[in-house]
């Protein structure tokens, strides 16, 4: 069981990457990232390495399943959402349409998670933590800051997550001939958006990192070898955006917050 307080907060980020020994460098340029190895890793389980933001633990690195490559999974991102009851969340998720891509399980000492796919096919990971969240704040430089759904139904997707963990609709932005953008949140502080992406876009989350300068970053992300599919371009609020490809095509982008006048 975990603390009911922290459901439906993003709380972890794996990184599954077909070169985790490349990618370190290459986060850690355009991120600040650390790495440091997981302790309580043994013989029986593959290597795991986690990113840092100063001492802070954010998120994980590991070699790409074989299973999942064979499956045709390209490297990419997976976040953890908290719930107070994991299993609890799996079934009921089944009930929505979602499936069960990983059985719960647990982690010695850290807690016990699971990997769903939602009713549209967007991977996400339902987690209860055996430790006390930490503090709920506003997303510093080397943090992820925003979480992106494109999906195919918008609507039935964020019905499907409120049930799960309790999100509440924000602020939405007209698209035009894109549709609605919703925004949603918990405790009155904004996690992220949704929106249909156009045809021949598999559902996916997309999770921003936030950086010193989106446009300095984007220049850095193809000197090392990446991507930029889009941007950096101006967002409502005055900050910037771009999204992007690390190396070996796990994708992510950056935000940088408006500058302060």
């Amino acid at each position: 069981m975990s603390d009911s307080s922290s459901r439906g907060r993003f709380v972890w980020y794996d990184l599954m990457t077909t070169d985790p020994d490349a990618a370190p460098k290459f986060y850690a340029a355009i991120a600040g990232w650390g790495t440091q190895q997981w302790s309580g890793a043994n013989s029986a389980m593959p290597p795991y390495t986690m990113w840092t933001v100063g001492q802070t633990p954010i998120g994980g690195l590991m070699q790409l399943p074989d299973q999942a490559a064979r499956m045709g999974a390209p490297p990419h991102w997976l976040a953890y959402i908290a719930t107070t009851d994991v299993d609890a969340t799996v079934k009921q998720a089944q009930k929505l349409g979602g499936k069960v891509l990983r059985e719960p399980m647990d982690i010695p000492t850290v807690g016990r998670f699971a990997v769903l796919a939602d009713p549209q096919g967007a991977v996400f990971a339902p987690f209860a933590s055996s430790n006390a969240p930490g503090p709920d704040v506003p997303p510093k430089v080397g943090e992820f800051s925003w979480h992106e759904l494109a999906t195919t139904d918008h609507a039935k997707a964020f019905d499907f997550y409120t049930t799960l963990f309790g999100w509440e609709r924000t602020n939405a932005m007209d698209m035009g001939e894109m549709g609605t953008y919703q925004m949603y949140g918990r405790d009155g502080k904004e996690l992220g958006g949704m929106f249909n992406a156009p045809s021949g876009i598999p559902p996916h989350w997309l999770f921003y990192i936030m950086v010193d300068s989106a446009d300095r970053v984007a220049k850095r992300v193809k000197e090392l070898g990446g991507k930029v599919l889009n941007g950096p371009m101006d967002i409502p609020g005055g900050g910037r955006i771009a999204q992007c490809l690390d190396p070996q095509g796990a994708a992510f982008a950056l935000h940088s917050a408006a500058e302060k006048a």
